[in-house]
């Protein structure tokens, strides 16, 4: 048998050599065929067992514990969490310190309540540390059994029900969702009563559509996996609708101050949860489905992720409006008793409600998860202790986080925003304001804007992996470096419209309809390839760090202005790396085919061309 394969591969051999010196004997071009180098991987991998080396050690009579002090201890368990608060301090502290300087030094403005802030800082970098911990040990193993075991024991009806039940499930999860109940609060009713009543009075239904939108986009990019179908219809499909039903409440006075949460509810569907999670069962599933061994089989879902919530946000909006007046609103407000901190009960004060929210927020997708496995697959954890260890991690995490945000991000981005405008206008809480020339000070808070959005940008770390990832599919020609810098430039560019949005009182449609038509039109023009990566590049912005800080930034400028509402920031800096991205790639496509062409001429000889031909 090995005789036999050993001269079939010697007869495959000769043959490729004697026609390759037949071919260029006859100067003829041969084309090879460019294979990724990932993609090789995947196919020539073989499926492995794995093996715990303590099975294969023999254990005797005379083993005895080892005894460690707490020394040792220490200086085994230090590298582990060092590493893990030392990534979300490179997020947390240069932007905390970017915007405490700015302030101080330029605002000539100090900073209020310093050491409440500093601890909710501390706060946020240890319960991001934590919760993404948890994630990786607790939460992801099940989304990566459940993906590789759902469709071998299930329907696919059943696969998909239970695809939109986690996209739901996770958007509750999503760190960066509790910013948006935060801010309620700080709405103003007589500008805005609609954006008042549903983020005060329709919280839960809020999250709620926002989760359907993520559930139905999950089920829709499950498909896609499953299918093989191209993003680039499904982009279209998803953003008629979109565009639609902006335009009409573009038209309605009353809905149209919903448009920026509306848009900002699509950044915020794509954290550090919704995607992995979603994405592992996805490409899981597609794998089972034996359609998974595209290297682009992962792109799209973010995309759609983003897009229906806002459909969602915006179908909710219409509904509410049918349902109660801008006038019973305004007097519903008014009659509403104010609550002191002395009246509320304990469990409604600061820590216990942040802890609440937390607990709230993860353990209905654990107790789901566990249903899925255990019930419904008959499956059980390889490592439960691991993975239980994880589960606690993601929910004290996640309650650590809320009090850093209460604290930390929001107090920060809250009182940058409220003073920014003393730069070019005269503000009650600055007694220098106006610090600068109208024109001078336009040009420093736009300034401040971009380099805020370009460091947030550049420092996320899925933004890296993204750019890592791009480079392989690409064969080099979209470089990393170049795509983490054409997505910063787009985000801090949104940024800095969304300030000038703010400040100018500019509807939010004027600037966002156009930049999305821009878009669409990059698009068609765009390969399969950079539309898979362009679209999905905005996921990678609105980390849990970006999120909330750049919400509270907006809504603190928005108050200090008097502006209608103070969302639609983040929905900008999501449009225009898409636009950044595609401009790179139909210039990378562009130069690729130039390049082709030149070798193509290069590689003719003269002497066999006809005059013909010439």
């Amino acid at each position: 048998m090995r005789w036999t394969k050993l001269s079939k591969n010697v007869i495959v051999y000769i043959c490729c050599i004697f026609f390759k010196f037949k071919y260029n004997y006859q100067n003829l071009i041969i084309y090879e065929a460019i294979m990724r180098y990932s993609d090789y991987i995947k196919s020539v991998h073989f499926k492995h067992k794995s093996i715990s080396y303590n099975l294969l050690t023999k254990k005797g009579s005379d083993n005895q514990k080892i005894k460690v002090s707490g020394q040792q201890a220490f200086n085994l368990i230090k590298p582990y969490c060092s590493s893990r608060i030392f990534e979300q301090m490179k997020a947390v502290i240069p932007l905390a310190l970017y915007l405490v300087l700015f302030q101080f030094f330029v605002l000539q403005y100090p900073v209020q309540d310093f050491l409440a802030l500093l601890g909710g800082l501390i706060a946020v970098i240890l319960g991001l540390a934590v919760f993404m911990e948890g994630l990786s040990t607790g939460l992801m193993p099940f989304g990566t059994i459940i993906g590789d075991n759902l469709p071998k024991k299930a329907s696919m009806i059943v696969v998909l029900i239970i695809i939109g039940i986690l996209g739901v499930g996770v958007t509750f999860a999503e760190p960066a969702i509790g910013a948006l109940q935060a801010f309620g609060s700080s709405v103003d009713v007589n500008k805005a009563p609609y954006l008042y009543e549903i983020l005060n009075n329709w919280t839960f239904p809020l999250v709620l559509m926002v989760g359907a939108g993520v559930g139905i986009a999950a089920i829709i990019g499950t498909i896609r996996f499953v299918k093989g179908w191209s993003l680039k219809p499904l982009i279209y499909l998803t953003i008629a609708p979109v565009i639609v039903l902006t335009i009409f409440a573009w038209f309605d006075p009353n809905l149209r101050s919903i448009l920026g949460l509306a848009w900002d509810c699509g950044a915020v569907t794509t954290g550090p949860v919704t995607v992995p999670l979603v994405l592992s069962l996805g490409i899981g599933i597609a794998n089972a489905a034996g359609k998974g061994d595209s290297s682009l089989s992962g792109f799209g879902v973010v995309t759609m992720a983003s897009l229906f919530p806002i459909m969602a946000v915006l179908i909710l909006a219409l509904f509410v409006s049918y349902t109660v007046s801008p006038e019973q609103i305004i007097e519903s407000a008014k009659n509403m008793p104010t609550v002191v901190a002395s009246d509320k009960s304990i469990l409604e004060q600061t820590p216990f409600v942040e802890i609440i929210l937390g607990v709230r927020a993860i353990l209905p997708l654990v107790i789901f998860l566990m249903f899925v496995l255990f019930i419904i697959l008959k499956s059980s954890l390889p490592n439960r202790l691991i993975t239980v260890y994880g589960l606690v991690l993601s929910i004290v995490g996640m309650c650590i986080f809320n009090i850093g945000l209460t604290y930390g991000l929001g107090a920060i981005g809250t009182q940058t925003g409220g003073i920014l405008p003393a730069a070019f206008m005269s503000i009650p809480i600055s007694d220098v304001s106006p610090i600068y020339s109208e024109i001078v000070g336009f040009v420093i808070v736009i300034v401040f804007a971009f380099l805020l959005g370009f460091g947030a940008t550049l420092a996320e770390p899925a933004l890296n992996a993204l750019g890592i990832t791009v480079q392989n599919l690409t064969n080099g020609a979209f470089k990393k470096s170049m795509l983490m810098y054409s997505v910063s430039i787009g985000v801090a560019t949104g940024i800095s419209l969304g300030i000038a949005k703010l400040i100018f009182s500019i509807d939010l449609a004027t600037i966002l309809l156009p930049l999305y038509a821009i878009g669409l039109i990059l698009t068609f023009f765009s390969s399969e390839e950079f539309v898979n990566v362009g679209w999905d590049s905005a996921g990678v912005t609105t980390g849990p760090v970006t999120v909330p800080l750049v919400l509270a930034m907006g809504l603190g400028l928005g108050n200090a202005v008097s502006a209608t509402e103070g969302f639609g920031i983040l929905s900008l800096a999501s449009i225009c790396p898409i636009i950044a991205v595609l401009t790179m790639g139909i210039i990378i496509q562009i130069k690729n085919k130039f390049s082709q062409n030149e070798d193509y001429a290069n590689s003719i000889d003269p002497n066999l061309v006809t005059e013909k031909e010439l």
